[in-house]
């Protein structure tokens, strides 16, 4: 059969929260940093996100930083007054040690809760977005299915993805069957169409974004379904007291409709619930 494509997606995601900032110049965290906002003074918030995600976080025709989740935190930022946001482009590969190291206080990108990130980061509780991630291959490929159809097979990934973890998981239990091929993080490599590799994981809304020209598809059963929340530090009061601010300000997001007027803006549909 003839050996085709696939395009990937590399997620970048950036920014924890630790109710301190960082200082634009050297990274470092500066506790009690603060700002003017309107009236008074608030904290300011260093958020971590990247610019080579399609729709979701990239740099437009007129090199203004937008899409999905950064006009999101945008929003966010209007409803807390107590806090001052500041976006902070980053390699998607660097989001999450930049956050533990408290150059940033939380990540927006995107970011899967699953048992391997839970374990070190703290997320949100209230979701903003929903994903099913399932194998992209190209169209003409009837031959993959599921993730055993992958052994023997070049399958693209991106370093620290939700997507990279699902395909690592499979082999620890099969003997390294899947050749992983991991995107290089460039800043601007943002979907790559080659006949190097065989196939990619992505979540459901990504394909049109990734393919405008329609020469991929879905394939298989859903890989992985998961909420999608911002990325916190653990075990920090300052980041606790941070997301659940961020909670509140959802919550308002989605009563008003904000939130599912934002998904249909920039994803094309409402992706914000696990409602199919």
């Amino acid at each position: 059969m003839k050996k085709s494509i696939v395009a990937a997606v590399v997620m970048a995601l950036a920014g924890v929260i630790a109710g301190c900032g960082a200082d634009a110049k050297s990274g470092e965290a500066q506790k009690d940093s603060t700002v003017n906002k309107a009236e008074g003074k608030v904290t300011k918030i260093v958020v971590g996100t990247g610019t080579a995600f399609p729709r979701i976080c990239f740099i437009d025709e007129n090199g203004k930083l937008t899409g999905f989740d950064v006009e999101l935190v945008r929003e966010i930022d209007q409803r807390l007054p107590e806090y001052e946001f500041e976006l902070q482009t980053q390699e998607f590969s660097n989001l999450l040690l930049s956050l533990e190291t408290k150059r940033i206080d939380f990540v927006a990108h995107q970011m899967e809760k699953n048992p391997e990130r839970t374990e070190k980061y703290l997320f949100n509780k209230e979701p903003y977005a929903y994903w099913r991630n399932k194998i992209i291959v190209a169209k003409e490929n009837d031959s993959i299915q599921s993730l055993d159809d992958l052994k023997g097979k070049k399958v693209l990934t991106g370093a620290t993805s939700a997507a990279a973890q699902i395909l690592e998981n499979y082999n620890k239990d099969h003997n390294d069957t899947i050749n992983i091929v991991y995107q290089n993080g460039a800043a601007n490599d943002t979907v790559i169409t080659t006949g190097r590799v065989d196939a990619t994981v992505g979540a459901d809304f990504t394909l049109p974004l990734i393919d405008p020209q329609g020469k991929l598809k879905t394939t298989g059963d859903h890989l992985s379904e998961a909420d999608i929340l911002f990325v916190f530090r653990k075990d920090d009061p300052d980041s606790q007291k941070l997301s659940d601010a961020v909670d509140d300000a959802i919550r308002e997001l989605k009563s008003d409709g904000t939130l599912t007027k934002l998904s249909k803006e920039w994803l094309g549909d409402d992706f914000t619930s696990s409602n199919p």
